[in-house]
């Protein structure tokens, strides 16, 4: 069986993140490419964002903008919850 890392415990993709939650993203896990745009949009590490929306498309709020995003570049985006 393979050791889990520490570091990546309490980690979830932002798609499984319900609506009205704070988190902070950890790590994007797409291809380079896909992980410098989404730092261009001000989703990087360490970003604090607010989820809007959990449908379709995933709403959410960050740097004071709303973005939405599908659900494949959500996957890539691992965030930790922050306390409500």
């Amino acid at each position: 069986m393979a050791e889990r890392n520490p570091a990546m415990a309490g980690l979830s993709p932002l798609h499984q993140i319900k609506a009205g939650r704070t988190v902070r993203i950890r790590e994007l896990c797409g291809s380079p490419e896909q992980s410098c745009r989404l730092r261009e949009l001000g989703l990087g590490e360490g970003q604090i964002i607010r989820l809007i929306a959990s449908h379709t498309n995933i709403i959410c709020q960050v740097c004071q903008a709303r973005l939405a995003l599908n659900a494949a570049l959500a996957r890539m985006i691992l965030v930790e919850m922050l306390p409500l």
